[in-house]
């Protein structure tokens, strides 16, 4: 059951906007998929598994599929730019902290980084999250050393908060992750 203020996604999003194109996963991008996540530097900062291989690309997408189908909170939206051609994947997720706020992550392909694909995702992801969502607060929880995704979240007008950092393990590892948050929340934003 949801309360009243609690983020519910629709059963499908597709965004358009700053030259790209956001749209679900298909079963024919399986192979870009792994193309995209079979990369060290998506191994170092995010949970993905590694290597990332066409059977864990199924795994995911049945997950990513199966967590719409429930009402998990959660969209995973391929980044394009022809509205075809996966390029990255930006996420879109009710918080687990606060289900009022929404939290977002991304991953470029290393073929096209440096293009400014997260950053258009991510603006174009806020502004979704804020005007049709309600979302309180829209947010990125970033690990200090990742300098590609802090320098996203500044170009886009994110804001480090004084949260406090959230560990969690990942890979057999301690991960420590700084929140960042978009200034005035989302359209519903409340004062601090």
């Amino acid at each position: 059951m949801f309360s009243r203020d609690e983020i519910v996604l629709p059963s499908s999003i597709r965004l358009s906007g700053e030259g790209i194109l956001l749209r679900e996963w298909a079963e024919s991008d399986l192979s870009a998929l792994v193309e995209l996540y079979d990369d060290p530097e998506i191994d170092r900062w995010t949970p993905v598994p590694s290597p990332f291989d066409s059977t864990a690309a199924g795994e995911y997408l049945t997950k990513a599929r199966e967590d719409r189908k429930e009402g998990r909170g959660k969209a995973q939206l391929v980044i394009t730019t022809d509205g075809e051609q996966p390029r990255g994947e930006i996420l879109l997720f009710r918080s687990e902290l606060d289900a009022r706020d929404v939290e977002l992550a991304y991953g470029i392909g290393s073929r096209h980084r440096r293009q400014g694909l997260a950053s258009r995702a991510v603006k174009l992801t806020v502004d979704y999250a804020s005007r049709q969502l309600g979302a309180r607060r829209v947010l990125l929880r970033i690990e200090s050393g990742n300098s590609p995704s802090v320098a996203v979240a500044r170009a886009t007008g994110f804001e480090l908060t004084d949260d406090e950092p959230i560990t969690r393990e990942a890979k057999g590892r301690q991960v420590t992750l700084l929140t960042w948050c978009y200034p005035n929340g989302g359209a519903n934003s409340l004062s601090a």
